[in-house]
């Protein structure tokens, strides 16, 4: 009878990034007992794989290392190879990414671990080369010495030392709340906000001298600060952010959508995978950008950004697919990076049947012979129109209608090559930021999007959630749901709900984000810790149950699970303000300390103390009026309650949110003589009943004396 790890097993799994190493020479097994138990009867160590299906360097290393037969039959002589997709199993992935950016200072994919068979780890890094190379050990090299070392008696015993030390490391890294919390000291936004000042590329935009990410929790906190004090330099800094994001090569000019990250500081050059949080995080701080200036070109990146989700990202049935790769195939058939979105100026007029037009939109978008990558160009907007127009002795709406057709048939002829591979898992908490994205756009822009978030929010709900049983599950993929659902996926999804129903007046999306809030109470929250784990109480036991208080590439759990919870609790008869106020001073020292490392606790620690602007809205059929005043309005911690007109709806209401009475934010608030009322709340003082939202914003704001 063979053993688990005596073959390949990921053939059984549904992950596409497990699925690309099913053909491997290695015996990788997924994370579960079996594997650890193989590693425990045969005194190995594990050797732990983590990635994701964009990787770049992840698919290096694969077919530098992983398809090579002599590494293959060291790690299957001398180790239980394990591989993980991070996107599945973002606890695992959080727990021995800590020990690595804690013991190299830094992190990154693929992350390489070596574990002890109960799971402790004691060597540590990302990629390593098949061959010594700039300091790094060769990987084949590595792995005989980490084996002759584990059957060293003297060496074994070290290497368990340091096992046992970085696995309390660990524990008290992601585990740890204070003593005695103190909530955070005043100020919080503010003091974020001049962090923000402070850290800012006043040269190029973003934040840092090297590669740049999106950070568009800072950017919140920027608009928002400006938005309470008016400080100019906190506006720049957001717009210098934006405009370099939306011109330069993180940005898709071609077809829409985000890149990861740029390998510059310029915002030229990108990683080309693009991810499903980052399209939707993205044009939510567009949007915002774009209400707090009225910048047209801020709501243009958001609406090519949707589109994108909705061409390349999207279910048939609603819900929205996890990434794409960075590579696809050159005309050799090699997947090359990138090779589906740069150009040179040939195939550029190749595209484009006018060849003035060709020429405006090299000119415009900065392609060269030389190129700014590898001999071709990543598309950046390099010459501003009014430029363009005066050089090609245009008027300036000419050149916008030149630039917009040659674009258009750029997209075409790229619509030909080769397609990057898409990983079509379904991701519960993704779709969740997703859906208050799209629900967003619906408020801000169009109607429709709002449309496109309810058939997400419904695939999700249909594939994913378990009703009978308040649970949610992370993945679904061909038919076939997996894995407990973290604190990210019912925080995520909920705040997704709840930004539906603000969007909608669709109670039944307000009901479920209800459902949601209740299980993030019963699953996660820790009252003797006063803090909210990733992880479910009763799930996978780990070496250590970890917490997600800092932004990294999505949003804290923890924060966007705060914030959820401030907001409904003005519907729920539950206590949420108090689990929400408590998480916010478990954290107060970690937010004082670095208020931009945890941006979205920052954001719930200033709703906490400054409170919602609550807007309730009660009709059976609202004025056009009230959606484009709070279409043109930037209203940040806005809650908008809407509520029907009629005491037998509302009894209905009730009835969908299992309440007995109505809450506070209804009660009293109904329509005046019969006719639609706005009602404007901040620090427990409301408004008299007012016919427009303008009328009732004009009150908040302390400009009429009613």
């Amino acid at each position: 009878m063979s053993t688990p790890t005596s073959r390949n097993r990921l053939d059984e799994e549904a992950s596409p990034y497990l699925q690309a190493h099913a053909d491997n020479p290695v015996n990788w097994q997924p994370w579960d007992k079996q594997a650890r138990q193989a590693a425990r009867e045969r005194d190995v160590p594990i050797f732990l794989s983590i990635g994701y299906a964009a990787c770049h360097w992840c698919h290096v290393m694969a077919e530098e290392s992983f398809e090579d037969e002599e590494a293959a039959d060291l790690l299957n002589e001398s180790f239980v190879p394990v591989k993980v997709d991070r996107e599945e199993r973002p606890d695992v992935d959080s727990i021995y990414m800590t020990i690595c950016q804690r013991v190299t200072g830094q992190g990154g994919w693929p992350l390489s671990v070596w574990l002890t068979p109960e799971g402790d780890p004691f060597y540590v890094g990302t990629y390593f080369p098949p061959e010594a190379k700039r300091g790094q050990p060769g990987f084949k090299q590595l792995l005989r010495d980490i084996r002759d070392a584990w059957a060293d008696p003297e060496e074994r015993e070290e290497i368990e030392e340091r096992a046992a030390k970085w696995t309390r490391a660990i524990e008290g890294e992601l585990e740890e709340v204070p003593d005695q919390p103190s909530p955070p000291e005043d100020g919080v936004l503010d003091r974020a906000a001049k962090a923000a000042v402070n850290g800012a590329d006043r040269t190029h935009g973003g934040w840092g001298r090297g590669q740049k990410f999106p950070q568009p929790g800072r950017l919140h906190i920027l608009l928002r600060a400006y938005d309470r004090t008016g400080e100019d330099e906190y506006l720049d800094v957001a717009t210098e952010t934006l405009d370099a994001m939306a011109n330069g090569g993180l940005y898709d000019h071609a077809g829409g959508g985000f890149h990861r990250y740029t390998t510059d500081r310029e915002w030229v050059v990108p990683h080309f995978e693009k991810m499903l949080y980052d399209n939707a995080e993205l044009p939510r701080a567009f949007l915002a950008g774009y209400q707090a200036t009225g910048e047209e070109r801020y709501a243009t990146v958001a609406e090519e950004t949707f589109a994108f989700l909705e061409d390349e990202l999207q279910h048939p049935d609603g819900g929205f697919y996890s990434t794409l790769d960075a590579r696809s195939a050159d005309e050799s058939g090699e997947r090359v990076e990138g090779e589906f979105y740069v150009w040179t100026p040939e195939q550029v007029r190749e595209a484009v049947a006018d060849t003035a037009d060709a020429d405006l939109f090299c000119d415009r978008y900065g392609v060269s012979e030389p190129g700014n990558f590898e001999g071709s160009t990543v598309l950046t907007v390099s010459t501003p129109v009014a430029e363009l127009a005066a050089e090609h002795g245009l008027d300036e709406r000419e050149v916008r209608e030149r630039l917009n057709r040659a674009r258009e048939q750029v997209r075409e002829a790229r619509e030909t090559r080769p397609r990057p591979p898409r990983d079509e898992k379904v991701l519960a908490g993704w779709n969740g930021l997703a859906v208050s994205a799209l629900a967003e756009g619906g408020l801000v822009l169009d109607g429709d999007y709002a449309d496109t978030a309810a058939d997400a929010l419904g695939f999700v709900r249909e594939h994913c959630w378990d009703s009978r049983e308040r649970h949610l599950h992370r993945r679904y993929k061909d038919g076939e749901v997996r894995v407990e659902g973290y604190l990210e996926d019912y925080a995520f999804l909920g705040k997704g709900a709840l930004d539906l129903y603000q969007a909608t007046g669709d109670v039944d999306h307000l009901a479920f984000a209800l459902e949601l809030a209740r299980a993030i109470e019963e699953r996660f929250w820790d009252e003797e810790a006063g803090t909210l784990y990733f992880t479910q109480a009763g799930g996978e036991e780990l070496i250590a149950r970890p917490q997600e208080v800092s932004d990294q590439s999505t949003p804290s759990s923890a924060g966007v699970a705060a914030r959820l919870l401030l907001a409904l609790d003005h519907f729920a008869e539950a206590d949420f303000a108090t689990v929400a106020g408590t998480v916010v001073n478990t954290h107060g020292d970690r937010i004082d300390a670095n208020p931009l490392q945890h941006a979205s606790l920052s954001l719930a620690a200033d709703t906490l103390a400054e409170g919602h602007l609550e807007l309730t809205l009660a009709a059976d059929d609202p004025p056009a009026e009230w959606h484009e005043t709070v279409a043109d309005r930037y209203l940040p911690a806005r809650l908008l309650a809407w509520r029907p007109g009629s005491d037998e709806r509302m009894q209905g209401w009730l009835d969908a949110l299992e309440l007995a009475e109505a809450p506070p934010i209804w009660a009293g608030r109904g329509p005046r003589d019969g006719q639609p009322a706005v009602y404007a709340c901040r620090s427990f003082a409301c408004s008299p009943p007012k016919e427009t939202v303008a009328d009732a914003l004009a009150w908040a704001a302390g400009e009429t004396d009613d």
